[in-house]
C-alpha cells in the first residue's frame, strides 16, 4: 500500500452517544495543487480496517459548505453517520472558499471589487485533489462519488474524464440546461452573501406554500443555521449574519447551461450511476435529472429516483431518510 501522503490531522473525539463509539472520526487539511490553498476533508468510518471497495466522497455545492449540510446532525445522525454506520468508509470535502477550505484573498475585499472565483474548472482540480489524497491514504484504485446540486456538475465531469477512477457515481439533484432568464443580468462579483433564511427560500423553491413550513422542524432549521455560520465567522459577524459563497458556479450558470452549452458529457460516464430528486425541486426540476439520465450511454447501470414533497434540501427535511435509503440500496448492490 503507498504511503499516505503528509497532512495536517486531528483526530476527534465523538458526543457521548450510543453509537458513537462505532465510527472514527478524522479532520485534515490538504493541500490544493496551488500555493497557499488548503482544502478540509472529513473521514467517517466504522472503527477499524477500512475496506477499499466502500469508499466514498461527496461534494457539496454552490452555497452550502459540506460540513453544515452532508454531516449535520439531525435528530442525532447526520448522512456521513448514516453512511459510515453502514460500513461505508466515508469523505467529504469543502472547496477553496467554502467551510474550512482556504479563503481566496478576493474574499477579503468587497464582493464588486473582483469577478467571480472558483470557476467550476477550480473546483474540478480541487475535488480530483481531494481523490488522490483518498486514493493514496486508503491504497484504493478507484472511489465512489457523489455530488449535491452544483456537486453533480463536478462529480460527473471527474468521472466523465476520469472513468476508471470511479467506482459508483450518485447525482443529488443534478443540473443541466436551462433558459436564460429574460432581460440583462447584474453583474457578479467574487462572491455572494446570504442569510440562512434566504438560503432556505431558495433552497426550497418549489415546494406548495401550504406545505413548506412542515418540511423542515424548528429546531432542525436552527441547527442548520448555527452549523452554516459557523463555517464562515466573518460573515456571521455582520448584521444580519451571512454567508459567503463564491461566485464561480452562477458565473458558469451563465457562461454554460444558460447558453445551451454543458459542461461536460453524461455519455462519457462509464460507472454505474444513480440520479436522486425530490418531487418539489423547483431550483433544479426534474426535466434536469431526466436530461442527464437519457445520456448515460455508458453506464453499465443507471436508476432515476424521485422521492415525493421534497425539495432541493431534501438531505435536511423530513423525507431526508428516504433519500438516505435510497442512495444505500444503490451504494451496497454488488457491481457485477
Amino acid at each position: 500500500m503507498p504511503a499516505p501522503p503528509p497532512a495536517a490531522l486531528s483526530l476527534r473525539a465523538l458526543a457521548p452517544e450510543a453509537w458513537s463509539a462505532e465510527i472514527a472520526v478524522e479532520d485534515f487539511m490538504i493541500p490544493s495543487g496551488d500555493p497557499g490553498i488548503e482544502l478540509f476533508v472529513r473521514n467517517k468510518r466504522p472503527q477499524g480496517a477500512a475496506s477499499r471497495d466502500k469508499i466514498l466522497l461527496y461534494v457539496h455545492g454552490t452555497s452550502q459548505a459540506a460540513e453544515a449540510t452532508f454531516d449535520l446532525r439531525l435528530d442525532g445522525v447526520s448522512w456521513m453517520d448514516y453512511l459510515a454506520r453502514h460500513g461505508w468508509d466515508v469523505w467529504l470535502v469543502d472547496l477553496r472558499g467554502y467551510g474550512r477550505s482556504t479563503r481566496p484573498p478576493e474574499m477579503l475585499a468587497p464582493a464588486a471589487a473582483n469577478a467571480p472565483i472558483v470557476t467550476t474548472d477550480v473546483a474540478l482540480r480541487d475535488f480530483g485533489a481531494a481523490v488522490e489524497f483518498v486514493r493514496r491514504r486508503r491504497g484504493a484504485e478507484a472511489i465512489s462519488i457523489m455530488g449535491w446540486s452544483w456537486g453533480t456538475v463536478i462529480v460527473g465531469a471527474f468521472a466523465a474524464r476520469n472513468g476508471g477512477l470511479v467506482r459508483k457515481l450518485v447525482l443529488n439533484a443534478p443540473a443541466w440546461l436551462r433558459p436564460a432568464p429574460a432581460g440583462a443580468l447584474p453583474p457578479l462579483g467574487a462572491y455572494q452573501t446570504w442569510t440562512v433564511e434566504q438560503a432556505q427560500r431558495n433552497l426550497q423553491t418549489g415546494a406548495p406554500e401550504d406545505r413548506r413550513a412542515g418540511l423542515m422542524p424548528a429546531e432542525w432549521f436552527a441547527a442548520w443555521k448555527a452549523a452554516a455560520l459557523a463555517t464562515d465567522p466573518e460573515g456571521a459577524r455582520q448584521d444580519p449574519p451571512v454567508v459567503r459563497s463564491p461566485n464561480g458556479a452562477p458565473a458558469d450558470s451563465r457562461a454554460y447551461w444558460q447558453s445551451g452549452k454543458p459542461y461536460y458529457d453524461p455519455g462519457l460516464i462509464a460507472a454505474p450511476t444513480l440520479i436522486v430528486h425530490g418531487e418539489w425541486d423547483g431550483l433544479l426540476p426534474l426535466s434536469m435529472a431526466v436530461a442527464v439520465f437519457e445520456r448515460l450511454a455508458k453506464a453499465p447501470r443507471r436508476r432515476l429516483v424521485e422521492i415525493g414533497e421534497g425539495t432541493h434540501l431534501l438531505m435536511l427535511e423530513r423525507n431526508r431518510m428516504q433519500l438516505f435509503h435510497e442512495v444505500q440500496l444503490f451504494l451496497d448492490e454488488p457491481e457485477a
